[in-house]
């Protein structure tokens, strides 16, 4: 059993580490992308959208599918997907190419991420599962830390291709030891929702294109109407259909109560506020203030590795204070690091001066993260805490999509790429408006019950079958907190899809 356990770690840590790199280090390089492709915001918007939305809307869907026809041969499949769509994005001749190809991979994202976590626990005995998956999510947590200095260094020195080349090889090794170091499993075999996967992917894809287009078509254009109305009757279709579903990939009984409601609606306005603001700044790091891909990675590193540095302060404080005021305290940090931000950022504003906002935002990120699962774990009803854990990911990724969107049409409305004037001035609007949206998060958190339900002290490790569908990509925290509810806090980071 410990020979296999280390064997399943090697495998499933290391194809952890390169999917969470792939969070972050395609940021430092859209500067890059954007000049050797000759493209302009929009499409730099779908380079990350189209990854993050096809991880957001197929999670749970993929989760199922392993549990029918075997985690191992999923696991595979969704490793070679994922190097192959890495390969396809390094070749890419233009950017329609380039964008499809993340969509593949953010596909391929899906089925390996919380496989990772469910075969690992399955691998395990009961009695070392928490240190096992402490470790699992100190891989995802460094995957994040690097990801930014990783994708600078490859695109200064090798070029914004080599940060979809470097998957290959990692991928292509992995495959090679699927077989001889995991286990074949199964799970229960849940009915799949295809129906509710289609109407939510078409749905979130009108909205995002609607959002993403408005400026440059204008926004009463026949696209940008036809997308967002479209959008909108078939995201209203998805939640009537789902409402019916004997078997619903989102349980809307879950929303029910004020708890889980509450704290599911901070995860996706912080993903909205936070990320969006991120997706802009590593832009104006290099486009305004003349950094180089490296060096705009290592003076974001204080925001990007702080999290790892504060999350063994979660647990303390939580025994203390409670999950509901670490988090509020958590989205306040994040609040004042980006308001810091808005207020100091001009054309030449020095390093130091935007130095406290990013330690600000990543301590943050660094709180939020484990309380937000604690509590997300703590109002969902025990026997759904699985559907519950990966129904939450997912809306933070959402988030995430939306947040890009919307903030990148504030931007265009109010600036642009011509001068370092116009781009600073997009960019403190769209910054600003990420700050209300902060703002409202605090709000909502503050609206969460203190008191969580006695069943909440007493649930327990959820089954590897479950486990399934916990994972928080680059929130390693999670994972963590669900197996060790009282224990020490987790190494956890946090990023952008």
């Amino acid at each position: 059993m410990r020979h296999h356990a280390a064997r399943t770690f090697i495998v499933t840590g290391i194809a952890l580490f390169m999917v969470s790199l792939d969070n972050l280090i395609v940021t430092n390089a859209l500067p890059s992308i954007r000049t050797d492709l000759g493209t302009g915001l929009e499409a730099l918007e779908w380079t990350v959208n189209a990854y993050t939305l096809t991880f957001a809307v197929l999670l749970l869907t993929g989760a199922a599918v392993a549990d029918r026809f075997g985690r191992r041969r999923l696991f595979a499949i969704g490793l070679t997907v994922f190097t192959a769509s890495s390969a396809a994005a390094a070749l890419a001749p233009g950017i329609g190419t380039l964008i499809a190809a993340r969509a593949v991979q953010g596909a391929g994202a899906a089925i390996i991420t919380p496989l990772t976590l469910t075969m690992l626990a399955a691998a395990v005995p009961a009695a070392k599962r928490g240190q096992a998956l402490a470790a699992w999510g100190a891989m995802s947590g460094l995957g994040v830390a690097l990801g930014p200095v990783v994708g600078g260094a490859l695109t200064d020195h090798a070029g914004w291709q080599w940060i979809f080349w470097i998957n290959v090889p990692i991928g292509v090794a992995l495959l090679a030891l699927v077989r001889p170091f995991l286990s074949e499993s199964h799970g229960p075999r849940r009915p799949l929702d295809l129906v509710g996967t289609l109407l939510v992917s078409a749905g979130l894809l009108g909205i995002v294109l609607g959002l993403v287009e408005g400026n440059g078509r204008g926004w009463t254009s026949g696209l940008v109407l036809t997308s967002l109305t479209a959008g909108a009757v078939l995201l209203a279709g998805f939640l009537v259909y789902e409402a019916r579903a004997a078997h619903p990939m989102l349980p809307l009984a879950l929303f029910r109560g004020r708890g889980f409601s509450a704290v599911n609606g901070t995860a996706l306005v912080m993903s909205f506020g936070m990320f969006g603001s991120v997706f802009l700044l590593a832009q104006f790091l290099q486009g305004v203030q003349g950094m180089s891909p490296l060096e705009a990675g290592v003076r974001t590193l204080p925001w990007t590795a702080m999290p790892v540095l504060v999350a063994p302060l979660t647990a303390p404080l939580m025994a203390r204070i409670g999950a509901r005021n670490v988090l509020v305290i958590a989205l306040a940090f994040q609040t004042a690091g980006i308001v810091w931000m808005s207020a100091v950022t001009t054309t030449d504003v020095s390093y130091s001066a935007l130095l406290p906002a990013f330690v600000l935002a990543g301590i943050g990120m660094g709180l939020f993260f484990s309380p937000q699962a604690r509590l997300v774990l703590a109002f969902a009803p025990q026997e759904l805490t699985g559907v519950a854990s990966g129904v939450s990911n997912a809306l933070r990724q959402l988030g995430t999509v939306l947040g890009i969107a919307v903030l990148g049409a504030v931007f265009a409305a109010n600036g642009d790429f011509e001068s370092p004037a116009t781009f600073t001035a997009g960019l403190t609007a769209a910054t600003w408006s990420g700050a209300a949206v902060l703002a409202v998060a605090v709000v909502v958190a503050l609206i969460i019950p203190a008191r969580m339900p006695a069943s909440a002290a007493t649930a327990t490790t959820p089954e590897p079958a479950e486990a399934a569908e916990l994972p928080e990509v680059a929130k390693p925290a999670q994972s963590a907190q669900s197996a060790q509810p009282d224990g020490p806090a987790q190494s956890q980071a946090s990023a952008p899809a």
